[in-house]
């Protein structure tokens, strides 16, 4: 295996300065954009200029390596090590001059993720994973919530892109949920969200039909912060509950009475 630490200095470099190029162009009227599923699914010249930046690292620092990249896909699936990207985690709120926004990139090895770098550049929260090594917010060791019951606890959780057409869209989920908790956050950046379980800003989360870029370095950063990672649902793309255990369970008993309903 690479050396991992010595990857991750790199990547975290390369976050940084992807994440500066992000803020230097965010709240400018004229970005370029289009709709990619659906009407709701944007792409802006952003998302694509920041990916074109990761892959060039990549196949520059390790040339041999498969990349999986939100906006154009898989690249090389013959290897042992897969690099998964998503260059601007949050398009809807970069598009509207909102600040919650990320870049994403983990790196698998024989289908395990083994690191992970999210960064938010505009509040400049760098959150890192190696496995086996522990999760981290700019240095600083993270550990997820350790609140039990839901009555105290504050939820994240997002809609998918195909609200209007399918009905197992998260509405019910959301509406039984809201009823139980201190409050829940949308904050349209699923990366973000899961990192902000991991260092306990959120004490759970729940959301359908992700995709792999989407989650899988800030995953590992839930796990390795001492939390769970629940998968939910087969027919919704990635559909997964993230906390302590004891969160976990509880939200996937209320998810459970809604289906059963």
């Amino acid at each position: 295996m690479i050396d991992l630490f010595a990857a991750m200095e790199k990547v975290k470099g390369l976050a940084l300065a992807v994440g500066k190029m992000q803020s230097s162009n965010l709240g400018k009227k004229d970005l370029a954009m289009s709709t990619k599923s659906t009407a709701i699914d944007l792409v802006t010249e952003i998302d694509k200029k920041s990916e074109l930046m990761i892959i060039e690292f990549i196949k520059q620092n390790y040339p041999s390596h498969s990349i999986l990249a939100e906006e154009s896909g898989l690249a090389n699936n013959e290897t042992e090590y897969l690099w998964i990207v998503d260059p601007l985690d949050g398009t809807t709120n970069f598009s509207q001059g909102l600040p919650i926004f990320a870049v994403s990139i983990a790196l698998q090895y024989k289908n395990e993720t083994v690191m992970g770098v999210v960064y938010a550049p505009v509040i400049d929260q760098l959150f890192t994973a190696i496995k086996g090594q522990g999760a981290f917010l700019n240095g600083k060791r993270l550990q997820v919530s350790s609140k039990t019951e839901l009555t105290n606890s504050v939820l994240a959780t997002g809609f998918p892109y195909d609200i209007r057409e399918n009905p197992i869209n998260n509405l019910a989920y959301f509406n039984r949920l809201l009823l139980s908790t201190r409050a829940i956050r949308r904050m349209g950046a699923a990366a973000y969200d899961l990192a902000c379980v991991a260092a306990g800003f959120f004490d759970g989360f729940w959301e359908m039909k992700l995709s792999l870029w989407d989650v899988a370095a800030a995953v590992l950063m839930v796990e390795e912060a001492g939390g769970k990672i629940v998968y939910f649902r087969q027919d919704r793309g990635i559909s997964l509950v993230a906390g302590n255990e004891a969160i976990c369970k509880t939200i996937l008993g209320e998810i459970n009475q809604v289906d059963n309903s």
